[in-house]
């Protein structure tokens, strides 16, 4: 267990400080196909209700996505994206109290949906699908993710995995960093990821939240997704994603202890309270 870092995001509305407590991301997927709830809030209005309701059940960031990144996917156009996401952005746009967060690898997608009201950028490919990503984040001052894959959602766990797991996610993340110094982005405004699932075997992604300590040695805020997915289900006997809930609860209070700032998560109101008792535990940690 460590001390958090203290980070401050400035967005367009607001700062957003991170270390003081978990700030709890809640996931939105307006698509037909993501793993876990694929097709559940395709319909816009649907989509719209349930962000209000992770409002209330303490959302602090609403994370927006119009295309799935699940293992085998295939991507989908710009206009499919937008015909998608933007629907719910322009209801949501004044009346939801918390950011919004915009899940896309694509600098178009981005631009619109900043248009529409979105404040900060979720890019799983930390900048390697489409570069002109920084320049929206660099020219609307917006924090950014990166995140940490190997390959592409498409491949990525068919191909070999990495023979060590952390050293493979801490190279990579420095890639993603060095990137974003060239393409203009500010330390201050970046997010690390380091994609649990995310071309990692099942051990991988329980080694690297053992060691999130080391991750948090390269200075940045930390998110952690680990919500629902296939690892827990495969600790827990071959349980399927709607039965994944105590298990995610395990990921999610891990995670804090080992110093995430952020976690994403789909339950938001019983994650809240996981993480409010996870912050209660590293805020009674003794002094040295």
């Amino acid at each position: 267990m460590i001390r958090r870092k203290k980070f401050t995001l400035h967005l367009p509305s607001r700062k957003l400080v991170l270390g003081e407590r978990t700030l709890i991301m809640g996931v939105l997927n307006v698509t037909p196909d993501s793993f876990s709830d694929g097709g559940q809030f395709l319909d816009a209005r649907g989509a719209i209700e349930h962000a209000f309701q992770m409002e209330c059940a303490g959302a602090d960031i609403l994370d927006i996505g119009g295309e799935s990144t699940r293992p085998g996917s295939r991507g989908v156009s710009v206009q499919q994206e937008l015909d998608r996401i933007l629907p719910v952005l322009h209801q949501l746009r004044r009346r939801l109290k918390i950011p919004i967060s915009i899940d896309t690898q694509k600098a178009e997608v981005a631009e619109a949906a900043v248009a529409a009201g979105a404040e900060i950028i979720n890019d799983v490919s930390a900048l390697r699908s489409d570069s002109e990503l920084a320049k929206v984040a660099r020219r609307h001052r917006l924090p950014i993710i990166l995140m940490h894959m190997r390959g592409a959602p498409r491949t990525m766990q068919q191909r070999p995995f990495a023979r060590n797991g952390l050293p493979d996610v801490m190279r990579g993340l420095r890639a993603a960093l060095a990137r974003a110094n060239r393409l203009g982005i500010a330390k201050s405004q970046i997010i690390l990821d380091p994609g649990i699932g995310f071309g990692k075997n099942y051990t991988q992604n329980f080694e690297l939240l053992a060691r999130l300590p080391d991750l948090a040695r390269l200075g940045f805020p930390l998110l952690i997704g680990t919500s629902r997915k296939a690892f827990i289900g495969h600790a827990l006997g071959g349980a399927a994603a709607e039965q994944r809930l105590w298990g995610t609860a395990a990921t999610v209070a891990a995670s804090i202890l080992g110093g995430a700032h952020i976690v994403r998560v789909h339950d938001v109101a019983e994650m809240a309270q996981v993480a409010k008792i996870a912050d209660s535990i590293a805020a009674a940690r003794p002094r040295s």
